[in-house]
């Protein structure tokens, strides 16, 4: 093994393997965004919102405490195996789909995406600021994020167009059972763990060279609720993910219910997250030059209009496409953002409890979508809910305005060196 040195140039071979196999990760994802919430009225005749949005919560809930799982076990069990076993769990999720007999069958593959959602997405996201150092931290993010939700958008709008054809069900079943295999081996063959790149950094740093990563509890409290600048990411982190959860649930069936047709629906569901991945390598590196909070509070305030507007469009395809990107360009803004302010605020040993915290908070919004979206669409109709998620994304932009301030250089309260 060569010398490790920190920097994207330096580590550019692994840096863009990782990048792939994020690119994977969005498109497990991906082929349901636009296909499942169908899949749930006519292959199995939900006529309940919140009865359809149920595979969103479980997915929410299994990846948040994934997230929460892996933050602690990336230290103890290797970035590497984590990211494997992540795979391994992807495996039968299409063989799930295509024998599942009733709905609670697709909810429990959905359970099974939230853990590899939880795991692969994760371990790139840690292995890749293992990888670069602290110099092009929001660059690196904003390239992995970009890579993530790009396999979002291409499987979203591919699915979507397939569906017009062919079964939606077939379309998930015989794209996904590819994408995990292909992933899982790229994984077990090429990636190489990040300890050692980790462990320079820790040195090269301003921190105690033999610091102990915190525990479970200690890093949750800090990111959740003690100190400030953490408590406003994750916070934000949750209201953007419940976003995420309307867009995917919601709106395929509030398009549908105003005339759309299966390949408007994915137009619309491939668009957003497009933006969104594309807007992000850009946005990762602004936040490098200006801070990470102008830009989190930006984007949050551009996704609230956006909601607000397509409440009031009456499902118009013209208007949701415009909607669809400003939502897109909107979410570029703050999701690698958030992620590298987290990273700025603590110490590379550190990192990885304190990014699984603030993911776990994050994810836990498809959850509170998932159930605010499906209930309230019950009660009030499609545009009232998404009405009040703007309102609340709203809410959130100016929470980060108050609460979060700058800070490249910190670390969690060390604990006593062993």
């Amino acid at each position: 093994m060569g010398e490790v040195r920190l920097g994207l140039r330096e580590n550019l071979a692994q840096f863009s393997l990782l990048v792939a196999v994020n690119a994977f990760v969005g498109a497990m994802v991906g082929l349901e965004r636009s296909t499942l919430p169908l899949i749930g009225e006519d292959d199995f005749g939900l006529t309940s919102s919140a009865a359809v949005l149920s595979f969103i919560v479980v997915f929410g809930l299994a990846k948040s405490l994934t997230n929460l799982a892996a933050g602690v076990g990336a230290e103890r069990v290797g970035r590497r195996r984590l990211l494997i076993a992540g795979w391994l769990v992807a495996l039968p999720v299409p063989v799930l789909i295509a024998v599942a007999p009733s709905w609670s069958w697709i909810v429990a593959a959905n359970a099974l995406l939230g853990i590899n959602q939880g795991l692969a997405w994760s371990m790139t996201v840690v292995m890749k600021i293992d990888l670069v150092g602290s110099k092009r931290r929001g660059f690196a993010l904003g390239l992995n994020e970009a890579a993530g939700y790009g396999g979002v958008a291409a499987a979203a709008a591919l699915s979507g167009w397939l569906a017009a054809d062919f079964a939606p069900r077939d379309v998930i079943v015989a794209a996904g059972g590819a994408i995990a295999l292909i992933a899982l081996l790229l994984s077990a063959a090429f990636v190489r763990d990040t300890a050692d790149h980790l462990q320079l950094e820790q040195k090269r740093g301003d921190h105690a060279r033999n610091e102990i990563p915190p525990g479970l509890g200690r890093a949750f409290a800090d990111v959740s609720f003690r100190r400030p600048a953490l408590r406003a990411c994750s916070q934000a982190g949750l209201v953007n993910n419940l976003n995420d959860a309307l867009a995917w649930g919601l709106v395929p069936l509030f398009l549908a219910a105003n005339g759309a047709s299966a390949t408007e629906v994915g137009l619309v569901a491939g668009i957003y997250p497009a933006v969104w991945g594309i807007g992000q390598i850009f946005a990762g590196r602004w936040s490098d030059r200006i801070g990470r909070k102008p830009l989190i509070v930006a984007g949050m305030l551009m996704q609230a209009v956006a909601l607000a507007v397509l409440a009031a469009s009456n499902g118009a395809i013209g208007l949701a496409v415009v909607t669809a990107m400003t939502l897109g360009v909107g979410t570029a803004l703050v999701y690698p953002t958030l992620i590298a302010a987290i990273s700025d605020a603590v110490s590379p040993v550190a990192r990885a409890p304190a990014v699984g915290v603030y993911r776990f908070w994050r994810d836990m919004g498809y959850v509170a979508g998932g159930l605010l979206a499906g209930i309230v669409a019950d009660a009030v109709g499609y545009g009232g809910a998404i009405a009040i998620v703007a309102g609340l994304t709203a809410a959130s932009g100016i929470w980060v305005a108050i609460d979060l301030s700058e800070s490249r250089v910190g670390n969690m309260p060390r604990p006593t060196p062993r």
